[in-house]
């Protein structure tokens, strides 16, 4: 049995020369291509693989940047949509009561000084809409400024290129445009 088994070990020692030998390979050629071959994936990971990886982690940090930039604008607008509507309902409940006030005073008085009363109340409440149109009209220029300044600012971070000041305008005009 043990010479069966040295028999076919001697064979396929043989076969594998044998196979070699066709073939033309050589252990020192296989040797300096190994050598060579770690030698090159060593330089590839050094000078290429890792360059490559640290540019794909700026990339991917730099969009996180942009998308908490973009959550950050949209809570200042909703912030400054909620003080919009403040100012809206406290002027209209200023309204409301100096009217009100006006009212019980005319009740009193003779039917021309019920009538300048009602008057003096209608400019009253004239002005206090334009007043709050006003400060809404302030409010939305701020915001649509602040806007247009972080809408610069993220596509700036997250396209990592210096912005030209005619890139600038136009981003500015576009958020502005979005926001009225």
């Amino acid at each position: 049995m043990n010479m069966i088994i040295a028999a076919a070990a001697g064979g396929l020692s043989q076969t594998l020369h044998d196979t070699a030998e066709t073939f033309g390979w050589s252990w020192q050629l296989f040797l300096a291509q190994v050598i060579s071959f770690v030698i090159v994936a060593l330089v590839l990971r050094r000078f290429a693989y890792k360059p490559i990886l640290a540019v794909l982690e700026e990339r991917r940090r730099k969009i996180e940047e942009g998308q908490l930039n973009a959550e950050k604008i949209k809570r200042e607008l909703a912030q400054a949509e909620k003080r919009y509507q403040e100012i809206i309902a406290k002027a209209n409940a200023d309204a409301q009561k100096m009217i009100d006030e006006a009212r019980d005073s005319a009740a009193h008085l003779s039917e021309r000084k019920q009538q300048e009363a009602i008057g003096a109340a209608e400019q009253i409440i004239a002005k206090a809409r334009e007043a709050a149109a006003l400060e809404h009209d302030r409010t939305m220029e701020s915001l649509k400024r602040e806007l247009g300044r972080l809408v610069v600012d993220t596509t700036a971070k997250v396209t990592g290129k210096v912005l030209t000041q005619e890139d600038q305008r136009r981003l500015q005009e576009e958020a502005a445009r979005e926001v009225s």
